[in-house]
């Protein structure tokens, strides 16, 4: 199937989304809130996918919200375009609902079950801090840098970065680049624990990145799944929640052929050979 902001490939068990309008800086048109949660959730029913790249082109990694979709309206992102002439609360209430539904879009990469990878060339602005925030991972180029541009443009942000960020980095870290919009650059992104590691160029980061990415593929996609729903539940959660969480899903999920087939992999001198992940039923 063709996009207009993404092509879509496949390297064996790793699944690669690579946003795909350089010209315009990769910046976040209409159609892309619309494509990104159907690709990430098209993939994650599959089943055969163990790792995503999320990628792009060009100089920039992305500029953020296209200022199209502002003019347009969000309340009228999902909903039609907005009557000018409704009653004040129900128009209220309906632009609520297309936050949500631009919320949605990135909520989709941390429900995914197999891990989504960011790879970060240049500018990552505004909306892509959001993107980004809902990844498993990040790794970028040297010269990459972040911005929380929303501030700067007389808005709060509120497709995920004020509320995932801090769960990444420092509270302060966030509080400063949040009000001030400045650019945080790679190097301190590094430092802060945002990014996993840097490259030298962007050929290197593509590199870099996939091969991270295949050497998640090679573990059990049902232990990588579970060790995923768990890292963000005990983010939201106190430790005994979370405890307890994990004992009811290990009473469920946990299976010791995945663990037998490790075992006997070792011992034959083999890499081990887990199967994929069922696939899902599309809601009806």
């Amino acid at each position: 199937m063709a996009y207009e902001c993404f092509e879509v490939t496949r390297d064996g068990p790793v699944a690669h989304l690579k946003l795909c309008r350089p010209d315009e800086l990769n910046s976040m048109k209409r159609s892309f809130w619309y494509e990104l949660p159907q690709i990430v959730r098209d993939l994650d029913r599959e089943g055969s996918v163990r790792a995503v790249v999320l990628s792009s082109t060009g100089r920039h990694f992305s500029a953020g919200m296209d200022l199209g979709v502002f003019a347009g309206g969000l309340g009228g992102l999902g909903n039609g375009k907005a009557d000018d002439a409704a009653e004040i609360g129900r128009l209220r209430a309906n632009l609520r609902l297309g936050v949500l539904e631009i919320q949605e879009t990135f909520n989709v990469l941390e429900r995914a079950r197999m891990p989504v990878i960011a790879a970060i060339q240049g500018g990552c602005i505004g909306g892509a801090v959001d993107m980004v925030s809902a990844c498993d991972l990040r790794y970028a180029t040297r010269d990459a840098f972040f911005c929380i541009q929303e501030i700067n443009i007389g808005m709060t942000a509120d497709v995920g970065t004020l509320q995932r960020l801090p769960k990444i980095i420092p509270e302060g870290i966030v509080r400063e680049y949040a009000y001030t919009g400045r650019r945080l650059p790679a190097e301190r992104a590094r430092e802060v624990g945002l990014l996993n590691e840097i490259f030298d160029d962007h050929a290197a980061l593509l590199e870099g990145v996939f091969r991270v990415a295949h050497e998640i593929a090679e573990r059990s996609p049902l232990a990588i799944w579970g060790s995923k729903e768990m890292i963000t539940y005990s983010r939201d959660h106190t430790v005994a929640d979370s405890l307890n969480y994990i004992a009811t899903w290990q009473t469920g999920m946990f299976q010791p052929a995945d663990m037998g087939e490790s075992f006997k992999a070792r011992q034959e001198k083999r890499a081990p050979a887990y199967p994929d992940l069922l696939p899902v039923g599309k809601p009806i």
